[in-house]
Parts: structure tokens; C-alpha cells; sequence
């Protein structure tokens, strides 16, 4: 088995991983996929709110349920 060693000036005292670089790349797919950014959460959020697509605040669950049911006889 061949040894490498790397600098902790060079690490910065992490610790690293060695793993080819097809693992690393199917990584970083995996992880773009379906995991929308922050940015793109919060202007999602606030194109919502724009177009007018929040519900009130309610005072219980019953009077939520109650809105729900009405939006949802709107919809059929």
C-alpha cells in the first residue's frame, strides 16, 4: 500500500477523504439533485407571496380544516 502524506499547513488540521474522482463526481450529482438552494427557497417564498398564494392565520385547527374545505370546493 503506498503512503502519501499531506502538510497540516496544507489541510489546515481537517481531516480528508481520498476517493476517485467518479465517486466524487456521482456525489456531487446526487446532491443536486432535488435540493433546491436557500436562494431559490426564499424567491420561491416570496413569489408566492406576491401572487397572492398564502392562507390566513388561524385561531385553531378547526377554523383551518373549515378553510381548507372551502378552498377545496373552490378548486372542484
Amino acid at each position: 500500500m503506498n503512503t502519501i502524506t499531506i502538510p497540516k499547513k496544507i489541510t489546515k488540521g481537517d481531516e480528508l477523504v481520498v476517493i476517485s474522482k467518479k465517486e466524487y463526481e456521482q456525489y456531487l450529482r446526487a446532491k443536486k439533485i432535488g435540493k433546491p438552494t436557500l436562494k431559490d427557497a426564499i424567491d420561491e417564498g416570496l413569489r408566492d407571496l406576491r401572487e397572492g398564494r398564502v392562507s390566513p392565520v388561524f385561531s385553531s385547527a378547526k377554523a383551518a380544516i373549515h378553510y381548507l374545505h372551502r378552498q377545496a370546493k373552490k378548486v372542484r
